[in-house]
């Protein structure tokens, strides 16, 4: 492999905006209590999960409804400032950092859901609503929302960097799961696109162009998504393999065969030592796929003896069962806390993450040679998969005080991505571009293909006031 370019993981120099004293005092006049210019609140929406170091916003708004971020937006673009949206801030690509200086708009308390539409299998919430709090809203209708990207983030979020996670390979991504949004645009008008409807020929698909698009064309405060019925049983297992090849092999032929699993998620023999040291697990130390069944008790028999079949085939051992909502919850939290599970490995360090997807044949050429690359550079890391949909994530923990172990890490980023792109798939499956990226988009999409979307851009935000400096520079 190439050596990386600094275009793929340093950030561009870019001046900060001036933030003008009498725009702080038009905000400061127009919200009052729900405005900050405080060190401690600007620092708190000037980091995520990055391991970027950007000074943080001028100031933060907290809004409340659309007025305020409406509002809010129109005072922006009087003085032409910047305006990044923030939910909660567990973003890894760095799409919340003030890179260009300005306001950080927290729509956090717009937590409201709107209206339940059990008939319909819909509901509207506002941006701030949490997966799990909409989950908690819904489960009384019998239904359910599937998108679990593991860290508790905003529907708002997820709808901007069109999120997936671990029951994606059964339900799809937001991309397939937004049906309609309410959106406030660089000039600080309130426009809809889509319906409730299952689908629609009108016009072009805005709802689509928005999902994904990491707050740079509008900020988004309804959202309405898909629900679905919770299923009538479910089943959850673990089960180990004598290779890591065996069980990335058994996830290809369960996914070529059609079985319609739920989750199926990877983790190698060092994640699952991490994983067992924080969550406090005895989970036995080798590759590990962890499974999810959901359907009726028959369909969910009939999945639970394919895949017991085939994962036998690859050296299998016992299948560890997790039937009980207590059990399945237990295994689910741990798997979601890999990343922290990681971090908590290494004292003081920080993740450098990063993920791939490739189409499902080539699963194993990508995610094993990735692996490899790992292990033999000796920088710590952990590695998770959504493997059932081609989608695996690694983590590189470094000492930030070394710069040869950041540049370390982001030459095996580099390796890794090159290689998912060469295999045909893409740079990143859910984590979005970011900062971090921005040159691996070129790479996958040609410079024709981000032209384009900096045409859009430019036509949407002319004064390029919305998240500047994300997806890629104009």
């Amino acid at each position: 492999m190439n050596a990386p370019t600094a275009s793929h993981h340093l950030l561009p120099q870019v001046q900060a905006r001036d933030v003008p004293k009498a725009l702080l005092d038009a905000l400061q006049a127009r919200f009052g209590a729900q405005f900050s210019a405080a060190m401690a609140v600007r620092e708190q929406h000037g980091r995520d999960e990055s391991a970027f170091d950007i000074p943080p916003p001028a100031a933060v708004v907290f809004a409340q409804n659309t007025q305020d971020v409406s509002d809010a937006v129109k005072l922006a673009a009087q003085y032409l400032v910047p305006v990044i949206p923030f939910g909660v801030g567990s973003s890894l690509e760095g799409h919340l950092l003030a890179v260009q200086g300005g306001i950080s708009l927290d729509v956090s308390r717009m937590d409201a859901v709107l209206s339940i539409n059990a008939e319909d299998l819909t509901v509207t919430v506002q941006p701030g609503v949490t997966r799990k709090a909409l989950n908690e809203a819904v489960k009384s209708s019998g239904l359910f929302f599937p998108i679990d990207p593991g860290a508790d983030a905003t529907i708002g979020g997820m709808s901007a960097t069109r999120a997936s996670g671990t029951n994606a390979v059964r339900y799809g991504t937001m991309r397939e799961n937004v049906l309609a949004l309410e959106v406030v645009t660089a000039s600080g008008e309130v426009i809809r696109t889509g319906t409730r409807a299952k689908k629609s020929s009108a016009g072009y698909d805005l709802t689509r162009l928005l999902v994904g698009s990491e707050g740079t064309l509008g900020v988004m405060t309804e959202i309405t998504v898909k629900l679905y019925p919770l299923p009538e049983a479910v089943m959850a297992a673990t089960c180990s393999f004598p290779t890591l090849a065996d069980a990335v092999n058994t996830t290809i032929q369960i996914i070529q065969m059609g079985v319609p699993i739920a989750r199926c998620e990877l983790l190698d023999e060092n994640t699952i030592r991490m994983v067992n040291a924080h969550s406090k697990l005895s989970l036995p130390e080798s590759s590990m796929l962890l499974f999810e069944f959901h359907g009726s008790p028959d369909g969910v028999k009939e999945q639970v003896a394919v895949v017991q079949e085939i994962a036998g085939e690859h050296g299998a051992a016992a299948f560890a069962w997790a039937e009980t909502p207590e059990e399945r919850t237990r295994l689910w939290t741990a798997r979601h806390n890999a990343y922290f599970a990681g971090v908590q490995s290494r004292p003081g360090c920080k993740a450098i993450t990063t993920d791939a997807c490739v189409p499902i044949s080539h699963l194993a050429d990508a995610l094993l040679d990735s692996v490899t690359e790992a292990q033999e550079a000796g920088l710590p890391y952990f590695m998770v998969g959504h493997v059932g949909d081609g989608n695996f994530h690694m983590g590189y923990l470094i000492d930030p005080t070394k710069p040869e172990e950041r540049e370390l890490a982001e030459t095996l980023n580099h390796q890794l991505v090159e290689r998912a792109l060469k295999l045909g798939g893409t740079c990143t499956g859910e984590h979005g571009v970011g900062l971090h990226k921005q040159g691996f988009l070129v790479e996958e999409t040609g410079n024709g293909a981000v032209e384009m979307m900096r045409t859009i851009k430019r036509a949407l935000d002319p004064h390029n006031i919305l998240n500047p400096g994300k997806i890629f520079s104009l």
